[in-house]
């Protein structure tokens, strides 16, 4: 049983995956709510990833070296797995890119990591408020303030 989705939840998921698919290079396709299959037991699904792999429609999960970027959109209720369980899994598994997005003061904030090779683990890329701006896993500069309308005074 999952908790309910916030709206801005899925505003933010929704925003990202128009974003990243229209900046994908081609051959990387753009996947919501898709599991990752990490090992017989462990399958998480990343609110978005994007991926290498040739389109199927009949695909129901990625193996870990078929995914180039997994994005967790971060809520209370996921907010300690999205933050450390994940991370490592993700890592783990070779996972190049993974962003957490959170929000902060009312606006998009992506907390994004890279894997470092030697290590295996993740290492900080940056910290994004407003623009997120990356070289990878392809070139992006989105306007992550825009993926949400302003609240009302």
């Amino acid at each position: 049983m999952t908790s309910p989705q916030r709206s801005r939840h899925g505003r933010l998921v929704t925003g990202l995956t128009t974003a990243l698919t229209d900046r994908a290079f081609r051959g990387v396709g753009t996947e919501r709510e898709m599991t990752v299959r990490l090992d017989a037991r462990n399958r998480p699904e990343p609110d978005l990833l994007a991926t290498s792999a040739p389109y199927d429609p009949d695909r129901t999960w990625y193996a870990p070296e078929d995914v180039l970027l997994v994005v967790e959109v971060v809520s209370p209720e996921s907010a300690h797995r999205d933050r450390t369980v994940k991370l490592r899994k993700y890592a783990e598994a070779g996972i190049p890119h993974y962003w957490c997005v959170e929000e902060e003061n009312g606006v998009p904030v992506a907390h994004v990591h890279e894997l470092d090779g030697p290590t295996g683990a993740y290492a900080a890329a940056g910290i994004f408020r407003g623009a997120l701006q990356r070289p990878l896993p392809f070139d992006l500069d989105l306007d992550l303030a825009g993926f949400l309308p302003r609240r009302r005074a």
